[in-house]
């Protein structure tokens, strides 16, 4: 908002909050009977096709909610970001991540200058690069092929690209150009993680990629140093240069840390790290995995919603409408989750994914302008795959709690199997449920249908649904590279939509930084109890406790120290934490 002036003080706003009077009183069981409804709440676009007739609203909510969109400037907001204006106030920062994935001939400018040009530099670099690591001209120190990949990198610089890797894992054209390769994401700075990753590869097979905008993110610079003596002392401290390359801003810490500035992949600020799948933190080892044409599709398929999100009207923009619905089911019908319930299982890494880009973005309690919020914001995302998840947490969606869902259909699988003898595929099946789910939530079961059906009298109270539990279905025609792309930018922006629409700041994270300040102080503790048999002080209480049961449970020194087998047979010695001594 330009103003402190919050968008609960407008009068769409409060118009809203009176209309949830008239919501209270239906029932989607009525609500689906009217058909015209049903029909001006469907959209399709490229192909994608939203259905949201199953939301608690009426074509009057809608109306009202395009109001309150007109109230908070949306409009304006939207075409202020892609004009590059500092709209990240916080971080003074313009907020461009639609330039990422923009047409080669685009102008989006940033504080001046085009910025597209540049983003087309990296990706013409990442290009040559990964067809020269694919083609084999590009061998790691001892001649051998470079055919696995490992990525370090937390939060958004792994999230996003390890959902499309995810998805494209086994998308038929994607499989084909991964033959023979592997990629992995190494994050959690958990030990664990790096034994797991490194389990069954060869050091002089495999190619790191090192994803840290700054080069200075703990964890992220912990992991890549444990990789770096893993290469080193297989291969020797040269062999660094050949079998790792960086995605980063910070060149000189690049090239101290031992890799080639040249293997260095840019990106900027006006790219939040939630928002960055498509730039070199993506691209890069998902080029590395699939080639670049098809890591181009998955561009193409976000940059044609980009441009849906900025030019179609309101009433047929997929972004706007699943933004301004999510604004209706947090701030006034008072749900505080939202489940995303793909029916794939290529989709699995899709909601921990979104969990970050939502969750990250508009987990506020504060405008834009720094007033606190006097309504809640933000939501709650959490989601597994159909079917998997019915067999979960389905039951307090139906019986329990009221959480808005969000069902994702595939239209063609990307493995089909259909058993002779059986009454569908696989697949059809698997939709079946993705058909079904959405009925079962409006409409429920009431105690009437109970008895007609004989059902025990002791048993209809265990047995009755209420219903009238909003979702909202959207259908995609394929899950190719093309249509990651398209749910990828669709969720992005809608996030977008909410917060403009609170009037908070959906592109700086700085509830990130207290627990991360925090952790610096026990490091320090830990490294002088560890080195120099410090008692542990300056904390309260609970932590002073637990702090000291931890380290006397687990006491080491330098002869005490983890060993982790390689393929080659050599020992990869990893120091005590100590030794790795790093600030955040």
């Amino acid at each position: 908002m330009a103003s402190t002036t919050l968008i609960c003080d407008t009068q769409p706003w409060k118009d809203l909050k009176a209309h949830t009077e008239d919501i209270k009183k239906t029932h989607l069981r009525d609500l689906m009977n009217d058909k015209e409804r049903c029909e001006s709440m469907m959209v399709e676009f490229d192909g994608m096709f939203l259905d949201y007739s199953r939301q608690c609203a009426t074509l009057e909510t809608i109306d009202k909610l395009y109001k309150l969109a007109e109230a908070a400037s949306l409009k304006q907001q939207i075409n202020r970001m892609y004009s590059g204006e500092h709209i990240n106030s916080t971080e003074n920062r313009s907020v461009l991540h639609v330039a990422l994935r923009a047409p080669r001939d685009a102008v989006i400018n940033s504080d001046g200058k085009n910025v597209v040009p540049d983003v087309w530099n990296v990706l013409d670099k990442i290009k040559d690069f990964s067809e020269k690591v694919r083609n084999g001209s590009w061998v790691g120190a001892t001649g051998k092929p470079l055919k696995d990949v490992i990525a370090i990198g937390i939060g958004g610089s792994f999230l996003g690209p390890l959902f499309v890797h995810a998805a494209l894992q086994t998308d038929p054209e994607a499989v084909e150009f991964a033959k023979g390769r592997q990629l992995r994401f190494l994050a959690n700075v958990d030990p664990i993680d790096v034994a797991r990753n490194i389990a069954g590869l060869n050091p002089e097979t495999t190619l790191v990629v090192v994803v840290s905008k700054t080069f200075t993110t703990a964890e992220t610079m912990l992991n890549a140093r444990t990789l770096r003596e893993w290469i080193s002392s297989a291969l020797g401290p040269s062999a660094v240069a050949k079998h790792m390359v960086a995605v980063s801003t910070n060149l000189t810490l690049v090239e101290k840390f031992g890799i080639d500035p040249n293997n260095a992949f840019a990106f900027w600020d006006w790219v939040g790290g939630r928002y960055s799948v498509c730039s070199a933190v993506g691209v890069l080892p998902l080029s590395l995995q699939y080639g670049f044409s098809i890591v181009e599709k998955f561009l193409k398929g976000a940059s044609s919603i980009d441009e849906h999100f900025r030019s179609a009207p309101f009433e047929k923009n997929i972004p706007v409408l699943l933004g301004l619905l999510s604004v209706w089911n947090v701030s006034f019908l008072g749900y505080p989750a939202r489940a995303i319930l793909p029916y794939s299982q290529a989709l699995e890494k899709f909601a921990p994914h979104i969990q970050q880009v939502s969750m990250e973005s508009n987990g506020k309690g504060v405008s834009i302008d720094g007033v606190p919020l006097p309504y809640e914001a933000g939501e709650i995302d959490f989601g597994e795959p159909g079917t998997n998840g019915q067999h979960s947490f389905y039951q307090l969606i139906h019986q329990g709690r009221v959480i808005p869902c969000d069902f994702i259909g595939i239209v063609k699988s990307q493995q089909p199997v259909y058993l002779k003898g059986e009454v569908v595929s696989n697949h059809d099946e698997l939709m079946s449920n993705f058909f079904a789910q959405p009925d079962a939530l409006a409409y429920g079961k009431t105690a009437e249908q109970l008895l007609k059906e004989n059902v025990s009298q002791h048993l209809i109270p265990h047995k009755t649904f209420s219903g009238n539990r909003p979702s909202l279905s959207l259908l995609l025609p394929s899950l190719n590279a093309y249509n990651i792309g398209q749910l990828l930018a669709s969720y992005e922006h809608r996030v977008t939509v909410e917060g403009f629409v609170w009037g908070i700041n959906s592109f700086d994270q700085w509830g990130v930084e207290l627990g991360k300040s925090l952790a610096t102080q026990v490091r320090k503790q830990l490294n002088a109890s560890r080195t120099k048999s410090e008692p542990v002080e300056g904390f309260n209480f609970s932590t002073t406790t637990l702090l000291t049961r931890y380290l006397q449970r687990w006491r080491y020194d330098l002869s005490e120290i983890l060993e982790i087998h390689g393929n080659l047979g050599k020992k990869m010695i990893i120091p005590p934490s100590s030794q790795m001594h790093t600030h955040v």
